[in-house]
């Protein structure tokens, strides 16, 4: 029997409201939002459920940020971290690597949309595309890029400079270098503006030769689920050919099956020069990956015994170790064949949502919807009416105006029904207010 929403005290509960005040009073300002009704404290999850200090259960429409693709606390991912801790829980990953690093390096090779594929192991997605970013330089030898209005990469220095949401990137504008050209990303909404784009980025490449490489999501996630046109992704693989500039797929959020495809870039036979991974792949263990061709990688010379970049966790056994597991889990339950039947699914409950009056646009893919709002206000109290009713959904877009919907990818029919519903639910409420 599935395991649904189950509230039991006031949202947030005693308990949630007693830990909050003092995350408050210990952690330091702009990190976590701590309101009246918001948030709740996670004691322990399963599946696609969550349960609070107080014992509140909460069906999860977020993944924990796209992370639990295989579920909250996987059994295999579980039972591989806890095995690999008893063993070997830390190496010295750039001079004596583990057996397990060198397992994932092999399995990530035989999966990824590369030719010839070697991997940089790191730890978040911002570390990702940061090794991206130096590889594109020692690469080309060209400092700038491009990227587009509403990218997010991360919220590290060199994230920040291919960022392009502005409110992440103005409090430190003047410790930015401003070596990328932004411009506008294109909406299947509007055909048209895939053309539009199109002509923007190569004449943004004639006219500044010194760009070496263009950054793009497939769909950007935390801009509120924007989808390209059909046929942008690979017209952009061409151009991209055409001028010799490298193509870096930020992957962060919509690979590992989440779009319908094991990454999103397959979708258009994209074979990107270099691939951003993260989120999803450690199934909650912290670790991402930058994947990159030989001929990319070889710019980097063979290491003499001190690595130009490196960390003291690269290649962590443990990560290692719940990444390999993930991944059979993600083969086994073939999850981008459940991201294919999940998206009917999704579109069914939410399309009708279209014609109440604060809704602007639905729109998704595979397992990653976001429901458009007129306004941030809007979004945030839906995103609260929600966890009362006993679903997790996360505000996302430029301006907090969309609610993203990206659930673990096993959850089952029944459960998703059930969220999808109250969370139709609370978007009602919300207009009739």
């Amino acid at each position: 029997m599935s395991e649904l929403e189950a509230i039991r005290t006031e949202i947030p509960g005693p308990r949630s409201r007693e830990l909050t005040a003092v995350l408050a009073r210990t952690e330091t300002r702009g990190v976590t939002y701590v309101a009246h009704d918001f948030p709740i404290v996670w004691d322990s999850a399963q599946g696609a459920t969550v349960t609070d200090v107080d014992g509140n259960r909460y069906l999860d429409l977020t993944s924990a940020f796209g992370v639990a693709v295989t579920g909250h606390a996987n059994p295999a991912v579980a039972r591989a971290i806890a095995e690999q801790a008893a063993r070997l829980p830390h190496a010295m990953g750039d001079v004596h690597p583990s057996d397990v690093k060198i397992a994932l390096l092999a399995k990530l090779a035989s999966l990824t949309p590369l030719d010839e594929p070697r991997t940089f192991l790191c730890s978040s997605g911002a570390e990702s595309i940061e090794f991206a970013l130096k590889t594109a330089f020692l690469a080309t030898d060209k400092p700038d890029l491009l990227s587009f209005e509403g990218a997010y990469h991360g919220l590290s220095y060199g994230a920040l400079e291919v960022g392009g949401i502005e409110k992440f990137r103005a409090p430190w504008r003047r410790q930015l270098l401003d070596r990328t050209v932004f411009t506008r990303f294109p909406d299947r909404r509007i055909p048209s503006t895939a053309a539009r784009a199109l002509t923007e980025i190569e004449a943004a490449l004639r006219r500044r030769s010194s760009i070496g490489a263009v950054v793009v999501e497939p769909i950007q996630g935390r801009a509120g689920v924007v989808i390209p046109p059909d046929g942008f992704f690979h017209a952009l693989q061409t151009l991209c050919r055409a001028r010799d500039v490298l193509l870096i797929v930020d992957e962060i959020y919509t690979g590992f099956g989440r779009t319908g495809t094991l990454f999103a870039c397959e979708r258009e036979s994209v074979r990107p020069d270099m691939l951003c991974v993260g989120k999803a792949l450690g199934g909650g263990f912290p670790l991402s990956a930058t994947i990159l061709t030989r001929r990319v990688a070889d710019a980097w010379t063979p290491s003499r015994g001190e690595a130009l970049h490196t960390s003291t966790y690269l290649g962590n056994p443990m990560g290692c170790a719940a990444a390999l597991a993930n991944l059979g889990e993600i083969e086994r339950l073939d999850l981008p064949a459940r991201a294919r039947a999940g998206e009917a699914k999704i579109a069914a409950r939410l399309e009708p949502l279209r014609e109440r009056p604060d809704v602007v646009d639905v729109r998704g893919r595979g397992m990653l919807w976001a429901i458009e709002f007129r306004d941030g206000a809007t979004a945030a109290a839906t995103v609260v009416r929600a966890l009362q009713n006993g679903v997790i959904a996360l505000q996302s877009g430029v301006r907090g105006e969309s609610l993203a919907v990206a659930p673990p990818l096993v959850i089952d029919d029944a459960q998703l029904e059930r969220a999808l519903a109250l969370l139709c639910d609370a978007v009602a409420e919300k207009v009739m207010t």
